[in-house]
């Protein structure tokens, strides 16, 4: 479970079979047309197939399952107005624009 409008996913999914080495995808992120991150599946902590058994242990997957895995430094803060936008190797990219609510927590968290 995620916030609304939190952990945005898309605009598309790709399938295994369309990944041949998801251990070794470059990903990029700017802020502003700023470089943000610059990263590499294959520097994660724990890999690929690591994180899928070890999940799996304690879940059971199904299609269209998503693991979140956390982010390389530099990302934040974000503000309104700010654009955002990711790029992963052979899978795609997306931007979006960051936006403040008029919705308030009932408690700081």
């Amino acid at each position: 479970k995620s916030f609304e409008t939190f952990t945005p996913l898309g605009p598309w999914v790709v399938t295994a079979d369309e990944v041949e080495f998801p251990e070794n995808l470059s990903n990029r992120l700017w802020v502003n047309g700023e470089l943000r991150q610059s990263a590499n599946t294959s520097e994660m902590i724990v890999g690929i197939e690591e994180l899928i058994e070890l999940v799996s242990s304690v879940v059971t997957l199904q299609p269209g399952d998503v693991i979140a895995t956390g982010t390389p430094e530099g990302v934040g803060p974000f503000v309104p107005g700010d654009e955002v936008r990711i790029e992963i190797q052979q899978i795609g990219s997306m931007s979006l624009s960051v936006v403040e609510t008029d919705v308030q927590a009932p408690r700081a968290y």
